[in-house]
């Protein structure tokens, strides 16, 4: 049985997700001039994908064939930023890239806080009968 028809277990997966986020753009700004250091970014795996591998089975006709089945794993993932160079050398933080992107997610991890505030606020309501 499924308490809370998943809402809360959403809410707590993305903010896992913004928190991964947020330490990965803390790396990037503070390797900002570390030689050689390439940005990382915290990616949503395509969920689609996942939806239809967990619900469809298929036949492997070639042993290169992507395989279908259950995927257990987090729906982001971190990836590193190779196809860039900003600076001379070798680094591909951009600062101004990277403040930005901490503004955003500062601002999404926020609603997602006040979101699950309120989630437990109409609990706490339907808990003490409406009071």
């Amino acid at each position: 049985m499924d308490l809370f028809s998943g809402t809360i277990n959403t809410l707590q997966q993305s903010l896992n997700y913004a928190s991964v986020k947020n330490q990965t753009i803390a790396s990037n700004i503070s390797n900002v001039d570390t030689p050689n250091y390439k940005a990382k970014d915290v990616v949503f795996k395509d969920l689609l994908q996942q939806e239809i591998a967990s619900s469809i089975t298929a036949k492997r006709t070639h042993p290169r064939h992507l395989p279908f089945g259950q995927d257990q794993r987090l729906s982001y993932e971190i990836i590193q930023r190779n196809n860039t160079t900003y600076n001379h050398n070798g680094n591909n933080v951009d600062i101004d890239k990277e403040m930005a992107e901490l503004a955003q997610n500062q601002i999404y991890y926020q609603s997602l806080v006040d979101r699950i505030n309120g989630k437990f606020n109409s609990l706490q309501t339907v808990i003490r009968g409406g009071r």
